[in-house]
Parts: C-alpha cells; sequence; structure tokens
C-alpha cells in the first residue's frame, strides 16, 4: 500500500513540473479576448444567416 501512495507523489510532482514549464513558454491568451472573439462569431454567424438565408 505504501508503495502507491509513492507513485502517485511522483506523479503529482512530474505534472507539476510540467505545467509549471508549460506555463512559461507558451502564448498567454487574455480570456477577455477569447470571449470577446466567441461573441463577435457569433454576431458574424447570427448576421450572415439573416442575409444568406438557406
Amino acid at each position: 500500500m505504501a508503495k502507491n501512495k509513492k507513485e502517485g507523489f511522483q506523479s503529482a510532482a512530474g505534472l507539476i513540473r510540467y505545467f509549471d514549464a508549460e506555463e512559461k513558454t507558451t502564448l498567454q491568451i487574455d480570456p477577455k479576448l477569447v470571449i470577446a472573439l466567441t461573441i463577435g462569431t457569433i454576431i458574424v454567424v447570427t448576421i450572415l444567416k439573416y442575409l444568406y438565408p438557406t
């Protein structure tokens, strides 16, 4: 049983190290920008739906 606990801790430590390294090297996108782009896409699709009905 002690063996399982030890493996879980090592596995979690590896994931923490992976995500810490990833945060420093990846592109950071502001969540507000993602929401704004989503709303903009919805608006464009809705306008196109009314301009070009199927």
